[in-house]
C-alpha cells in the first residue's frame, strides 16, 4: 500500500505537537507523518474498519468490539498528568515493538498520523491532548490500543 502524506504544518490538528507544554523538537517532527485523507481510508478500512467512521461507531464485526480482542485495560490519564513523559507501564510492558517499527495512531477513518514506535513513545502526551478514542496499531504487529476518554486504556490484539 503506497502512502500519502501531508505536512505537519498543514495539518489541521497540528498545534498538538507544538504545545507550549509539550512541544516536540524539531528532530523528531519529521516522524510525525499525518496521512492525507485518501491514505488515512486506505489504513482505516485495511487495519481498522471497513463499516465505520470513528470508534464511537464501531459495530459487531469490528475487531475493536469483540471482548476476545482485549486482553488488560487500564488508567493512561495519571501518566498522561504526571511529569513524567514515560508511556503508562501497561502499555509499554505490552508493546515490545522495534523503535523503528511503524505505528498508525488513529484517530478516525480520515484522520491517521503515521510515525515510528519510538517518536509515539517519547511525544505520546502530544497524540493524546486529541482522546476522542484513538487506537494505536501497526501494520506489522498484532497488538493494539485504545485509549478512551475516560482516562482508561484497553491493550490487546488485533483480528
Amino acid at each position: 500500500m503506497s502512502l500519502s502524506y501531508q505536512p505537519l504544518d498543514q495539518y489541521r490538528r497540528r498545534w498538538m505537537f507544538n504545545h507550549h507544554e509539550l512541544p516536540v523538537p524539531a528532530p523528531d517532527q519529521p516522524l510525525i507523518k499525518p496521512l492525507t485523507p485518501k491514505s488515512a481510508m486506505d489504513v482505516w478500512n485495511r487495519w481498522v474498519s471497513n463499516k465505520n467512521v470513528a470508534p464511537d461507531e464501531f459495530s459487531k464485526g469490528d475487531w475493536a468490539t469483540r471482548s476476545s480482542t482485549w486482553h488488560q485495560a487500564d488508567e493512561w490519564q495519571a501518566a498522561w498528568d504526571s511529569d513524567d513523559n514515560a508511556l503508562p507501564e501497561v502499555v509499554n510492558g505490552f508493546i515490545d515493538w522495534a523503535d523503528d517499527a511503524t505505528v498508525f495512531f488513529c484517530y478516525e477513518k480520515y484522520d491517521v498520523i503515521e510515525t515510528t514506535w519510538g517518536c509515539f513513545k517519547r511525544h505520546w502526551k502530544c497524540f493524546l491532548f486529541n482522546d476522542n478514542e484513538p487506537l494505536l496499531i501497526s501494520s506489522q504487529n498484532r497488538q493494539a490500543v485504545w485509549f478512551h476518554q475516560d482516562g482508561m486504556c484497553d491493550i490487546g490484539l488485533r483480528g
